[in-house]
């Protein structure tokens, strides 16, 4: 299954993200040994252990909700963070990522669900996080897209319709903040359920994980 939805992505030009929380690390290590190279996790301490006993090459993403006091453990190696939902967390992961001499490349997560459990901003909200930015620059993180959940439903024209609504919100961003940027270039959407729709609709990395590992 992992070579098809592999073949798949790569065919539409889009990163695949093999959600990996609650595998162990040596089924992980049988992915890597495939080629995979992108794993995504929920849980800071899940993903630290991990990333001590995994080769070095991994791209660890942080795709869970991502609480403040725990963004210094993950800050020295992690890779992106997707699910970056409040100004505070964003300055937060700047003080660590300079702590650790980095540059942390993160994704605005939106709530485009109708799920109320789900985490997110409104373009509202992003709009104002980026004028202020715009004012007072945040040297250790870099903004490369975005992120959504769609709600958890049968109904494809439901989530076809949320996955549009992201990349709209994509785009208004794009013009209006990043025109200029060639990093800001990631929408990350789709899992296991609906990959397919929002590839169509635009996404350029999926999170799949049950799909790939079976069901949890």
């Amino acid at each position: 299954m992992y070579q098809n939805i592999r073949a798949y992505a790569d065919h539409h030009h889009v990163a695949l993200v093999a959600v990996s929380k609650t595998k162990p690390a040596d089924l992980i290590r049988e992915l890597y040994d495939q080629g995979q190279r992108i794993f995504g996790e929920n849980r800071v301490q899940e993903m630290v252990e991990k990333y001590e006993l995994l080769p070095t090459d991994i791209e660890w993403h942080l795709i869970g909700h991502l609480q403040k006091n725990k963004v210094k453990y993950i800050a020295p190696f992690v890779s992106l963070v997707h699910s970056v939902d409040s100004n505070d967390l964003l300055k937060v992961i700047h003080k660590e990522a300079l702590k650790n001499k980095r540059v942390i490349p993160v994704l605005l997560q939106f709530h485009i669900a109708d799920e109320e459990t789900k985490f997110g901003l409104s373009i509202e909200e992003a709009e104002s996080i980026l004028t202020d930015m715009e004012q007072r620059p945040l040297s250790g993180i870099q903004i490369v897209g975005v992120m959504g959940m769609a709600t958890f439903t049968d109904n494809t024209d439901q989530i076809r319709e949320e996955f549009r609504r992201l990349k709209q919100y994509f785009d208004r961003l794009k013009a209006r903040f990043f025109h200029e940027s060639e990093v800001f270039k990631h929408i990350s959407m789709g899992m296991s359920g609906d990959y397919k729709i929002a590839i169509e609709e635009g996404s350029t990395m999926i999170r799949v994980g049950s799909a790939i590992f079976g069901a949890r």
